[in-house]
């Protein structure tokens, strides 16, 4: 079996990673292709943390005329959708999950408790951290940042649709110019947008490394967690 390079991961899934090419709602086979990836990894050992985004349901920009904290909180809800869509397709294949959310909705999942999802994933159970960090105006990106500083994980592996970070898009721009390595400050100074400025500065004031990286590929999140891949390193 493959060695991982990592003992504890937070990963961030976009909500639009579940819909595939329907780009909203759900496609049964994106999200089987994400979770045998995620059942593999956790065979190999690795304690596996969660944020999942909402975008395949909601985001937050797309109606100016929600006021913004309503719009944040429905984005909210969406992510406690995705995080009890994957929960019941990893559990359907014998790995045992817990669904923690920042919002209190405890008859679906479990107030966020720092200590009591360590335990878990030192207990090999995945653990999928739904309503981001529960405040309106922070986005799933400094969800994951946060919760990778509160578990103390590795690594935040940030999958995209693209396989790293480029200077411009490269959907637009045949000539982008990919990264194999960029600071901390370096990706703010660029003001490169493959995350929040805020989810980097997190990273960075707690010294977590970030790893930028395609979903798509095959094998891609394996190979993340075991060194085979070529995304980008932020840190």
């Amino acid at each position: 079996m493959e060695k991982a390079i990592y003992k504890r991961i937070l990963l961030k899934i976009s909500g639009e990673a579940l819909a595939g090419n329907n780009h909203s709602g759900f496609d049964r086979e994106s999200i089987n292709k994400v979770v045998d990836e995620l059942v593999k990894i956790n065979n190999m050992g690795v304690e596996v943390g969660i944020v999942v985004g909402g975008g395949n349901f909601w985001r937050g920009r797309q109606g100016n005329e929600i006021e913004r904290t309503t719009a944040d909180y429905m984005g909210m809800l969406a992510t406690v959708i995705n995080a009890l869509a994957l929960q019941d397709a990893i559990e359907q294949r014998g790995v045992e999950t817990r669904v923690m959310t920042a919002l209190s909705i405890d008859r679906i999942g479990e107030p966020y408790n720092t200590r009591k999802a360590v335990g878990y994933l030192k207990e090999n159970k995945i653990v999928i951290f739904g309503c981001g960090t529960g405040n309106p105006y922070f986005s799933t990106d400094t969800g994951a940042a946060l919760r990778a500083a509160e578990i103390k994980a590795d690594v935040l592996l940030l999958a995209k649709n693209i396989d790293g970070v480029y200077d411009s898009d490269p959907k637009l721009n045949p000539d982008a110019k990919k990264f194999s390595e960029l600071k901390y400050m370096e990706f703010i100074s660029k003001g490169l947008k493959a995350m929040d400025t805020s989810s980097v500065t997190l990273c960075m004031e707690n010294n977590i490394k970030i790893f930028v990286f395609g979903l798509g590929e095959e094998n891609s999140i394996s190979d993340a967690v075991t060194g085979k891949s070529n995304g980008t390193v932020i840190g």
